[in-house]
Formats: structure tokens, sequence, C-alpha cells
């Protein structure tokens, strides 16, 4: 036999010995072992659980931990007004808090959102006959320019933050400046339908 012929009867001899060896539960060898075996993390697992490596200044904090009390995020205002009749009462005098030299810009985006999250009910005009209404799939959506309900902005940021009868809150959907945008473009709608 050649020496070539020698090496590669060694090799597999060697392949087959390691083979058989092997435990079949687990590859024999691993470039990366934590791409093999995942570590599971729990969601609010502290720092350090391990009781004599815990360090005193981290005992008992989670990774996702609940803000402070009495505090707010940043960029959002609180509603002043309670869900209530009442609330919506006080709410009918409040004005748009947005300024009145960029009127334009915020009922371009108010009309962006008003498509988005409004029009597929109230309709494009703000007269109640959205997609839905035709389609019959929701009814008594009423027309903005209903002289009984007296629809002011403020009211209007109040449905909109709390919703009212079969229609939720988009407060979860728009932040405030969005929320007081479509309210000056729901607004304009009841302009235009007076005329």
């Amino acid at each position: 036999m050649n020496s070539f012929s020698k090496i590669a009867l060694a090799f597999s001899s060697l392949f087959l010995l390691v083979s058989c060896w092997s435990d079949q539960t687990e590859p024999n060898y691993q470039y990366m072992p934590n791409m093999y075996e995942p570590v599971g993390y729990e969601t609010y697992q502290g720092f350090n659980e391990d009781e004599t490596t815990r360090i005193a200044l981290f005992k008992g904090v989670s990774e996702a931990m609940l803000p402070p009390d009495n505090t707010i995020p940043r960029g959002w205002m609180p509603y002043p007004y309670e869900n209530s009749p009442s609330g919506k009462e006080l709410a009918r005098v409040m004005s748009s808090p947005l300024d009145s030299l960029e009127s334009e810009d915020n009922l371009a985006a108010g009309g962006q959102l008003y498509t988005i999250y409004c029009a597929i009910c109230h309709g494009d005009k703000g007269d109640g006959q959205g997609t839905l209404v035709k389609r019959e799939k929701i009814l008594g959506v009423p027309s903005y320019d209903d002289v009984a309900r007296n629809i002011t902005v403020g009211t209007t940021m109040h449905t909109i933050q709390y919703g009212l009868n079969s229609m939720g809150s988009y407060a979860s959907q728009m932040n405030t400046k969005e929320m007081w945008q479509v309210s000056e473009y729901v607004m304009k709608l009841k302009e235009d339908l007076t005329k």
C-alpha cells in the first residue's frame, strides 16, 4: 500500500471510532455553543439572582420596571377632564392649544388622520355616510351639522379621548397633538356642511 492509502485508512478508522463514541443527543463539536443551546430568560427577572453575588443596590430591581408613581411619559399631556357627562360639558368650552400660525399644517395633518381613523364611519365630508354606514355594518352615525349635538372642538377632543356610544377611544392610536389636529379638522368639516 502506498502512503496515501495508509493515511486515508487511518483517518477513516479514526472517524468511525469517534462517531461511535459520540453522544447522539448533542453534536460532537460545537463551533459556537450558545447558538445550539439557548439560554432562557424570564421577562421580569432581577439582576444577580444568586444571593451570594447579589449587589445590594440592585436588590429586587427587574429589567422591565413600572414607572414611578405620578409620572407621565415624555411628549404626552394628561387630559384634564374625566369620562363623564359633566366632564364633557366642561370640555365644551375648551379651545385648541395648537399654534394658530400653523393652522393650515394642522388641518392638513388632521385631514390625513381623519381619513385613516374616522372617515370609514363618519364619511369623508363628516355627513355620517362612511363606507361602513353605507354597507349597513354600523348604524346611527350622526352628521357633524346636526344642530342638536352642538359639537365644539372641546367635545370632539373629549370624544376622541374617551369614545362615545359604539365609538371607542382613539387615545392609544393618536398622541395629544394628533387628537387636537383631528378635532380642528372636524370643526372645519362641520363649517363646510353648514354652508
